[in-house]
């Protein structure tokens, strides 16, 4: 055990330790939570401004996953913030605020392996609503990170905004001549057909965050 931790802050310690070699990117508070059976996330964060008084963390205020490793040979590399734009929905279609920005300001800010970002990328992030992409691994809860973009290959996939409904979903996208294919990635659901000139795509998913537990 190391010196001045408790058995609780040592497990706590070792769980991040294991979640950002495996994964990446640091765990949430919840996942703390979950993987060492704490009895709520107000006695996680106090153990964790514990580990940080004893250097052995370093925390980003109002930054999700803003937990770094200070330890050697565990630290995180570079990272960069991916903003949190709103929801999208993996299912029937679901209306944004804007046909422009999904929301005005970010609903939270992820701190992620610069890695997981490749260069010269505007990403964004919006979260998943809905199972329509569950065969594609993105859950309900997910969090996809996007590259804005307005065109796409058939096959990729994508966040395809509706103009007629004013809607978005994301699904993969197939250009079809006068029609496009919006194509889930579950056996139980069917495509959404849409005219070329009432479809709009609005970014390419260039990334997956999976919410454990």
């Amino acid at each position: 055990m190391r010196r001045g931790l408790s058995s609780r802050q040592q497990r706590m310690l070792e769980f991040i330790r294991d979640f950002y070699q495996e994964n990446g990117f640091p765990p949430t508070v919840r996942d703390i939570q979950r993987a060492c059976d704490i009895s709520s996330t107000s006695v996680v964060d106090y153990n964790l401004r514990i580990l940080q008084r004893e250097g052995h963390i370093r925390r980003l205020p109002d930054v999700a996953r803003g937990i770094e490793i200070l330890e050697e040979g565990v630290r995180a590399g570079p990272t960069v913030q991916v903003p949190v734009m709103g929801y999208v929905a993996a299912g029937e279609p679901l209306p944004v605020p804007t046909q422009e920005g999904w929301t005005t300001e970010p609903l939270e800010t992820l701190e992620l392996p610069r890695d997981m970002v490749r260069r010269g990328r505007d990403v964004y992030a919006l979260r998943v609503k809905g199972t329509s992409m569950v065969d594609a691994l993105i859950d309900d809860g997910d969090v996809v990170l996007l590259e804005p973009v307005r065109q796409v290959s058939n096959g990729e996939m994508a966040v395809a905004w509706l103009r007629a409904e004013k809607e978005a979903t994301l699904k993969r996208f197939y250009n079809e001549g006068s029609r496009v294919r919006l194509q889930p990635a579950n056996s139980e659901m069917e495509p959404i057909y849409v005219r070329s000139e009432d479809v709009e795509v609005q970014g390419r998913v260039v990334g997956i965050l999976r919410m454990l537990g």
